[in-house]
């Protein structure tokens, strides 16, 4: 079976036909595949900052498809973990949907652990702060 596979790159500069198997590129039976099923979606994926100063240890994580209560925080020697998990039933049919995520982040040398607060902003961004141990010279050390 012959397929035929137009000359289009995807938007990364590689030729989609070198990046799926030779049986997979055009049509076969219901199943169409185009270089768009190749690019990821941006508007899905999920952004993290992480910032360290002289001041504290402040993490931001885009959680807008999460409620509150979907989230666990949680500091594991030394790094801070944080967990999403959001069920919903399907509105048509049988059937749930699930979003979820797992991520660490490594808590840097001087800052108070015991401190360590997490609060959710009404604009749906997770933001998990830490200040650092009152000492003199303290710095922060990735």
């Amino acid at each position: 079976m012959d397929f035929i596979v137009p000359p289009t790159m995807t938007t990364g500069g590689i030729p989609w036909q070198e990046v799926l198997p030779p049986r997979l590129n055009g049509s076969h039976g219901y199943y169409n595949w185009s270089p768009s099923l190749l690019i990821p979606e941006t508007e899905n994926v999920s952004s993290t900052e992480v910032y360290c100063d002289e001041v504290g240890f402040t993490v931001q994580v885009d959680v807008k498809h999460f409620n509150p209560e979907d989230l666990l925080v949680k500091v594991v020697g030394d790094f801070v973990e944080v967990q999403g998990q959001h069920k919903e039933q399907k509105k048509e049919g049988q059937g749930f949907t699930t979003l979820q995520f797992n991520r660490r982040y490594r808590i840097p040398k001087g800052v108070n652990i015991m401190a360590l607060e997490s609060a959710v902003s009404p604009e749906g961004i997770l933001i998990i702060s830490a200040p650092m141990l009152q000492t003199e010279g303290t710095r922060c050390l990735t």
